[in-house]
């Protein structure tokens, strides 16, 4: 059930912030598991996420709570020109969902 609600929530803040997918460049997600976090990417993506796209930091650190995608967005944002944007969402118990759209200066 979270999935869909993680998914739906990341979709209804980009069409608030008048964001499509096309405009995104990277997703940092919660790190709780590599196959929630592929699933969430086709679904506000519309598509397979491309490699570096979602960085998915599991392999190093594990399950690391709502801290993964702050991790994931530390250890893979430079490289992004001004002007990109992204999202980085968390989400956990009791289906709390948050999210917030960045933009590189």
């Amino acid at each position: 059930e979270v999935l869909p609600l993680v998914s739906q929530h990341m979709a209804d803040h980009m069409a608030d912030e008048g964001i499509t997918a096309d405009d995104l460049k990277r997703l940092w997600l919660h790190q709780a598991n590599k196959a929630m976090n592929d699933y969430i990417g086709k679904k506000v993506l519309g598509r397979e996420p491309a490699p570096g796209e979602q960085p998915n930091i599991l392999q190093d650190y594990a399950n690391t709570s709502s801290a993964g995608s702050i991790i994931a967005f530390a250890q893979n944002s430079d490289e992004l020109k001004p002007g990109d944007l992204g999202i980085i969402c968390s989400f956990g118990a009791g289906y709390s969902v948050g999210s917030v759209v960045v933009e590189k200066a």
